[in-house]
């Protein structure tokens, strides 16, 4: 039984009593089920969804033309595995975009979890890919390049698995850890597992250049969520005055309109972007995958037209020329692909560098016209002519970053030029079909509705000492927004989680609530943990796998 309030206490806080009766006005809501029309509607969007996907799946296949089974029972098993990981991704990241509009009574949670997951679609749905062809840019060059391997499936076999592992315990214990995380220190130790595991072969281990810029992203978002939620919910206090703002929800009644519709259009917009950023982290392996079992269907964009391979036959011919510009007349190669990828591995330009990218631009313009069009590639040679264009744009996008060749210097015009290259060729490579982006949005949406209760709790009431009022959700929503939609636009990825529940921690010191240290130790330690035991986890399963494999 609940004790009276101290008098003391609610002068500055809202009661024991108080927050017990808030609490149970929640989870009243929380354990009620979704009802049949509800059940029935998620049923029928699941069916469509998989038979979408399916068929356009099976579709795809029907060029491929083998005698072997084991190309599709690896097929299977690896969708199911990559689709398991996003799936899992959904009891983590999209809960925490309902936690605020569910504990302001703004939404009822069933009704929240269906908009939110709605929202979640839409935004995987007109994705761009650039955050899923970034995560794929951190492997080694070497494991992209043969991903129909052993080395290749045990690569992403180890990624996916570890990941689902660490994001399962962290859900059990009900700590909003990160998927972005989780993925990045996965990728990470299996390149330090690769490089160790080949000392005398010179394989190359973590594009630490990229690693970085994307790590950097991850540990400053928690402390952006915090320091952004805490000055807009100061500034909100400063200039908009009405208390009901910044006070508990009484009862289960729904907020005024106004503040209701912002918490709804918050909830919205993160959920959106949510979708549009971490539904692309399993984008990226699970275009990996499907160049390495079926290279005939996947290799190679085939929605390419007939004057598009034109116009690339064109800027080919135009690229060459350029780069002949900075050919050094002492360079000498032996295999171009071998060189580039040696560049792209140690990140060290030399004169054959330029020679071998010329050679390359030019053979891959050649072989286009030799066969008229990139869709007429065939069967046999499709894999190698997608690897020579994936190194070939992997090796200008390095150039231009560390701005080499230094002496001469690659003027900006003929920098436009080599850009538009650029861009033909991962039109042809680095696209993503509408039926993957379907599945993967099936997945977390499934994900979201079975595992959302646990983070929500967390989010909601663990956090801060007192229950969460309307001006808090507002302020760590709208940031939480914005932060990833900025992410989303320039690539990066981010973690919902992070910002979102350091956002949250932030209005509660903001509003002079208190936080619940135990909940925030207990973050604070899925946060440090998440890298180095998903690095650990992913490069111990590499070895295994590469052993099994």
């Amino acid at each position: 039984m609940a004790t009276a309030p101290n008098p003391e206490t609610t002068a500055n806080q809202m009661g024991p009593l108080s927050v017990v009766t808030a609490k149970h006005s929640i989870h009243d809501k929380l354990n009620k089920g979704p009802g049949k029309v509800g059940m029935l509607g998620f049923g029928v969007v699941l069916v469509v969804g998989v038979i979408y996907s399916a068929y356009h799946l099976l579709k795809d296949l029907a060029v491929v033309h083998t005698t072997s089974i084991m190309p599709y029972v690896l097929l299977a098993i690896a969708l199911l595995v990559a689709l398991g990981f996003e799936f899992v991704n959904g009891f983590h990241d999209t809960a925490n975009a309902v936690a605020t509009v569910i504990y302001t009574h703004s939404l009822e949670p069933h009704v929240a979890v269906v908009w939110s997951g709605f929202c979640n679609f839409v935004g995987v749905m007109i994705s761009s890919g650039l955050v899923a062809f970034t995560i794929v840019s951190l492997l080694p060059v070497e494991l992209i390049l043969q991903v129909g391997s052993k080395a290749g499936f045990a690569m992403v076999f180890a990624l996916l698995v570890a990941a689902i592992i660490w994001n399962l315990g962290t859900w059990y214990f009900g700590l909003p850890a990160s998927s972005s995380h989780t993925m990045v220190g996965s990728i990470i130790g299996v390149g330090i597992a690769n490089q160790l595991m080949s000392p005398k072969t010179g394989t190359s281990g973590v594009d630490w250049g990229q690693a970085a810029n994307i790590g950097k992203s991850l540990l400053l978002s928690p402390l952006v969520g915090f320091v952004c939620a805490f000055l807009l919910l100061w500034l909100m206090k400063a200039v908009i005055k009405n208390k009901a703002l910044y006070e508990a929800p009484v009862g289960t009644e729904p907020p005024p309109f106004w503040i209701r519709c912002l918490l709804v259009l918050t909830c919205t917009g993160v959920s959106f972007f949510h979708g549009s950023n971490d539904g692309q982290k399993g984008m990226g392996l699970i275009m990996l995958i499907l160049v390495g079992t079926v290279p005939t269907a996947y290799a190679l964009n085939q929605a390419i037209t007939h004057k598009d391979s034109d116009d690339f036959i064109a800027v080919s011919q135009q690229t060459a020329g350029i780069l002949s510009n900075y050919v050094s007349p002492n360079a000498v190669i032996s295999d171009e692909r071998d060189e580039l990828t040696d560049f792209i591995r140690t990140k060290q330009f030399t004169p054959n560098t330029m020679l071998a990218l010329r050679q390359m631009v030019g053979d891959i313009g050649n072989e286009t016209t030799l066969f008229g069009e990139l869709g007429k590639i065939p069967h046999d040679r499709v894999r190698n002519f997608r690897n020579d264009m994936y190194v070939a744009s992997e090796a200008l996008r390095l150039m231009k970053k560390s701005h080499q060749p230094a002496n001469p210097a690659i003027s900006e015009k003929d920098w436009e030029g080599l850009d538009n290259y650029k861009r033909h060729v991962d039109n042809a490579t680095k696209f993503i079909p509408t039926w993957v982006k379907v599945a993967v949005a099936i997945a977390l949406g499934m994900g979201t509705m079975i595992g959302w209760k646990r983070i929500v709790v967390t989010v909601g009431e663990k956090i801060g000492k007192d229950h969460l009022t309307y001006g808090q959700g507002a302020a760590a929503e709208i940031t939480a927004m914005f932060t990833i939609g900025l992410a989303d636009w320039f690539g990066l990825p981010v973690s919902t989680t992070h910002v979102l529940s350091s956002g949250i921690a932030g209005t509660m010191a903001a509003n002079g609530s208190g936080l619940q240290w135990g909940t925030v130790r207990n973050l604070a330690l899925a946060w440090v943990l998440t890298l180095p035991a998903s690095m650990l986890l992913a490069g111990f399963l590499f070895w295994g796998f590469k052993n099994i494999f």
